[in-house]
């Protein structure tokens, strides 16, 4: 049974808009056959699977092509910040703290 979750990424620290963070994106999990490559001692796997990551425009999309293909999916909810509308003029009240 293939597993997957499905969230819409935060932006990044290095970007103040919010570019690629508007898509959601559906990424397998790793499967617990890990291995550790005796040569080299990298961590091994014969799954493939957790390479690959979709993107889509919608959730509903997502969804859809999880639920077409018998895949188990998770949906995590994005964190939306908070937002204070302020106004220019707030900079200089008199009554201002800080």
């Amino acid at each position: 049974m293939i597993q997957a979750r499905i969230y819409r990424p935060s932006k990044t620290a290095m970007q103040s808009g919010k570019a690629k963070s508007r898509q959601w994106v559906l990424e397998f999990c790793v499967s617990p056959a890990q291995f550790i490559e005796p040569i080299m001692g990298w961590w091994g796997s014969k799954d493939t699977l957790h390479q690959i990551r979709l993107t889509f425009p919608t959730l509903e999309t997502a969804l859809a092509y999880g639920e077409k293909r018998g895949i188990v999916t998770q949906v995590e909810e994005p964190h939306l910040p908070l937002t204070v509308p302020k106004h220019y003029a707030d900079t200089f009240r008199y009554d201002r703290i800080g």
